[in-house]
């Protein structure tokens, strides 16, 4: 880990548990009960355990989230570093293809005599 992500877990960690400090002192002073409105009822439950159930079934889903993402993003780097190997595969070939012509063409070069041209005087006009 960097030392910058370690700094940004850090401050991440510290905020979110002064976050749950902060929805805990709020929810012990709200302890009285309401009516909560279920599809096949209405329960009378403290206004506490409403709180407290929210901010986790908040965090529940911030979490499950938090994981897809990430697990996303490093299929994509595996996806990604494989299509990057394979680049560098075909480079490293290229590159020997045409070490290969440089050197057939050098071979060439050196069969060919050299024929030395006959220097004119340049035209007067």
């Amino acid at each position: 880990m960097s030392r910058e992500s370690g700094k940004n877990f850090q401050w991440t960690v510290l905020l979110s548990l002064l976050f749950a400090v902060i929805i805990a002192v709020f929810a012990v002073f709200n302890v009285d009960s309401v009516p909560v409105n279920y599809l096949f009822g209405t329960e009378m439950i403290p206004l506490v355990l409403v709180i407290l159930g929210s901010a986790l079934l908040g965090a529940l889903f911030s979490g499950f989230f938090a994981i897809f993402k990430s697990y996303i993003g490093s299929r994509r780097i595996k996806e990604l570093e494989k299509k990057l190997q394979a680049k560098e595969e075909e480079l490293t070939r290229q590159q020997r293809q045409m070490q290969e012509m440089e050197e057939q063409i050098d071979t060439l070069m050196a069969e060919v005599p050299v024929v030395e041209a006959e220097i004119l005087p340049p035209k007067q006009i």
